[in-house]
């Protein structure tokens, strides 16, 4: 196996400060709505629970709106994320150093 000296790191689209606040710009935006979209399920889950069981216990909807909304928020914020680093050009200024190494792994 060949070691040498490691290659240097490219820079990153984002490290631009222009290009990163129109990116996260973006991002936040993304956000925003999801946010909106956010309270617009969890207000739908609320009258749905309410229709179907009644007024059961306060704490079921508590329960209900808390898991609802902190799952979708997580889930815009993450895949924000993997949407803002592959958009931007991010990944590919990546270098894990792996490439060199797969063609020993396979014999």
């Amino acid at each position: 196996m060949e070691t040498g000296m490691a290659k240097p790191v490219r820079p990153s689209p984002l490290d631009d400060p222009d290009y990163a606040e129109f990116a996260w710009g973006r991002y936040f935006q993304v956000m925003r709505w999801m946010g909106l979209l956010t309270l617009v399920v969890m207000a739908a889950a609320a009258w749905y629970l309410y229709a179907s069981v009644g007024l059961v216990s306060i704490h079921l909807y508590i329960a209900a709106m808390l898991g609802i909304g902190l799952t979708m928020m997580l889930m815009s914020a993450l895949m924000g994320l993997v949407f803002l680093s592959s958009g931007t050009g991010h990944d590919e200024a990546v270098d894990n150093g792996l490439e060199q190494h797969v063609d020993s792994w396979w014999k």
